[in-house]
């Protein structure tokens, strides 16, 4: 693990895997997920096969810089977006956490990657595209959508799991990770993994104050159709037909508006990565990349 000063006044936290010698893929997280979020099967897999692998803590997750202090209040901001009334002011946008991610690859020496975003993240790297087209060597949005609110919609028990603040006590938070499974995978959900990880997480940093924050980031920057519409880089979207967080009109929507883009819908995936879905999403990656 390293920490990095970027030129947005945010330190990140990242790690890294393989030779820096091969192309980059900059990989960026969810909405309050940790970079450990990305499986270590994952990232190792995907360096075995020739890529050099960065994986980061967004602001105000982990151990990347929290804004300690800057509250938003979640209620309003989610009650402000469901009935279409003026959203509260956001602390910060996508365009500054995309910001961040390219002042990460600055800091790294890394003139030009390949960026795979998974949920937020694929809505953090969908908006590094379109304002840093030119550090953007190709695009892989996963489990994503395009800001456009009739897209990509959650099942309401997706959304309440989501949104119902985690018990503060280690043993409590433990206990009540696996109401996420409503909105994994079905076929592969496995209670004791999910606490195993839940544990390993909230040693690391448990830090729900960055939600309100990150999911105002989200909602106030707004459709990001335009932008898509005009890309000229390559780019994958992988989706889950299994998805209730984000629905799998986000992922089509996603590449009927991206010029090109190639669509890879899994049948049993749902808003995660289970570890029997890696090799697959490995193989679509390294093919993509290299291609691109």
């Amino acid at each position: 693990m390293a920490r990095a000063a970027v030129s947005t006044g945010m330190e990140l936290e990242f790690e890294t895997f393989g030779s820096p010698d091969d192309q980059a893929l900059l990989l960026v997280m969810g909405f309050t997920a940790q970079l450990t979020f990305w499986p270590d099967d994952l990232c190792t897999g995907l360096a075995s096969r020739g890529l050099y692998v960065i994986r980061f803590d967004n602001r105000d997750c982990g151990l990347s810089t929290k804004l300690d202090g800057v509250d938003v209040d979640m209620a309003a901001l989610m009650g402000a977006a469901f009935s279409g009334a003026p959203l509260p002011p956001a602390p910060y946008t996508l365009s500054d956490m995309a910001a961040d991610a390219i002042g990460l690859l600055d800091h790294l020496g890394i003139e030009q990657a390949h960026i795979m975003g998974a949920s937020m993240g694929g809505m953090i790297v969908q908006q590094m595209a379109i304002e840093h087209p030119t550090r953007v060597r190709s695009l892989i949005s996963v489990m994503s959508t395009t800001g456009e609110p009739e897209y990509g919609q959650a099942d309401p028990a997706a959304m309440a799991a989501l949104l119902t603040p985690p018990p503060a006590d280690r043993d409590g938070y433990i206990e009540a990770a696996p109401r996420y499974l409503v909105f994994g995978s079905k076929k592969y959900g496995d209670p004791a993994e999910t606490k195993l990880r839940a544990a390993r997480d909230y040693d690391r940093s448990f830090y729900p104050a960055g939600a309100p924050r990150q999911m105002a980031a989200i909602l106030t920057t707004g459709s990001r159709a335009d932008g898509l519409r005009a890309l000229r880089v390559p780019t994958l979207v992988i989706h889950g037909r299994d998805d209730t967080l984000i629905g799998q009109t986000g992922g089509l929507r996603t590449a009927e508006l991206i010029d090109g883009a190639n669509l890879l819908l899994v049948g049993d995936m749902g808003h995660d990565m289970p570890p029997t879905l890696i090799p697959m999403i490995i193989d679509a990656v390294v093919s993509h990349t290299s291609h691109a």
